[in-house]
């Protein structure tokens, strides 16, 4: 991977004030005494990274279910649990960070609430619903003199980061294009609680899509991750209702121009009465880079659509195939936490995601919006805000 240093915490704080000198992060040097604040069904996978790892202890579980509290606490014996993040405060408990696994909605007040307690952020994503939203968690980051990053799990999937080796390693040449397909189906997958459903659907209310602006946060991540700024996107996002009163976006088609030239493409299918094999969510993703000489795809992440290896690479007329990665959608979350905790204690690597970089995720998925409510015109994400 290369070197990322120039977007770390320096570069966070920087843009927060440009007057001000950027002040340094002072590793904590010991393990990082931990709370999570919402113990919902997103709780399984982030919990993952805190499992038998020396970089952390966890303090505390928060959440306004008693009956969530009472089932969480299981996983850890000594934490304290608490209903909501002012018990805690309330409690003086010493905390270093938090894990913040709170509905979009309530992001800023939840964020701002722990950073100015002293707390640093690993925030679920999306960032916020809106680039004022987000400014404010960042300017409290700011005066608290702490880390604020929004969790990109699949900055840490194995297949993905393979892909990224491929692509910077130049073996594929010149790029030419970016492709990634997502099909969300209606069977198959784990449980998820009703209530969640119900947040994510009051989102589409506000414009905010479960499709576009949730799932595909970490799709527009990739985009990013891989090759850079955004200079220009064009979006048509439909809605096919899926219940009395209830539609999903979808179909959606974004394309979009990088600074450096390369196009990319995403194409959002729904597939309601397909049954997906899969142990988390029921959405199918591929991913699919072109260069001049070659080309290379990962075949599958949250689900099991494909039945072939995670990661092939054509080149020179012979196939390569990459059957042993870790593909397991899970391991993402424990790699993307365990990066945090270390970061907390040692200071090692950039955040993936600071601030910063989320917020160009959030614009890139506000200017498809943008574009699409314009139908189709050009945006660039550099011109909102």
């Amino acid at each position: 991977m290369p070197d990322q240093s120039s977007r770390g915490p320096a570069r966070y704080y920087l843009a927060m004030d440009a007057d001000a000198p950027a002040p340094p992060f002072a590793p904590l040097g010991r393990p990082v005494r931990a709370a999570f604040i919402g113990l919902g069904r997103i709780y399984d996978l982030n919990r993952l990274a805190y499992v038998d790892n020396d970089d952390v202890e966890v303090v505390a579980l928060v959440d306004p279910s008693a009956e969530r509290r009472a089932q969480r606490r299981g996983d850890w014996a000594d934490a304290h649990v608490f209903g909501s993040i002012e018990e805690l405060v309330e409690s003086g408990l010493e905390v270093d960070a938090v894990e913040v696994l709170l509905p979009i909605v309530l992001h800023e007040e939840g964020t701002i609430k722990c950073l100015e307690n002293g707390w640093h952020v690993n925030l679920q994503k999306p960032f916020a619903n809106d680039l004022a939203s987000a400014q404010r968690m960042m300017d409290a980051a700011r005066r608290a003199n702490r880390q604020l990053r929004v969790m990109e799990n699949y900055l840490f999937y194995e297949p993905l980061r393979r892909l990224k080796e491929v692509v910077d390693s130049g073996d594929l040449g010149e790029i030419t294009s970016y492709h990634m397909k997502m099909v969300a189906s209606g069977r198959g997958g784990w449980d998820v609680p009703g209530d969640t459903y119900e947040r994510q659907f009051a989102q589409t209310e506000v414009g905010r899509g479960i499709l576009l602006f949730d799932d595909g946060w970490h799709k527009l991540s990739t985009a990013i991750w891989l090759f850079g700024p955004v200079r220009e996107v064009r979006a048509w996002v439909g809605s096919t209702e899926v219940l009395p009163g209830v539609a999903v976006d979808a179909p959606t088609s974004v394309v979009w121009e990088h600074e450096s030239g390369v196009r990319g493409v995403w194409d959002v299918s729904l597939a309601i009465d397909m049954y997906l094999r899969s142990d988390y969510y029921t959405n199918d993703e591929r991913w699919e880079v072109t260069g001049r000489r070659g080309f290379a795809r990962v075949n599958r992440c949250t689900g099991r659509g494909i039945q072939q290896p995670s990661l092939e690479v054509y080149l020179d007329g012979e196939m390569r195939s990459w059957h042993a990665l870790d593909d397991d959608w899970a391991s993402s979350f424990r790699d993307s936490g365990r990066h945090w905790l270390r970061w907390l204690r040692r200071a090692e690597g950039p955040l993936l995601w600071g601030p910063e970089e989320a917020l160009d995720v959030l614009r890139f998925a506000l200017s498809a919006y943008e574009s699409s409510a314009n139908a189709g015109v050009g945006v660039s994400p550099r011109s909102l805000t």
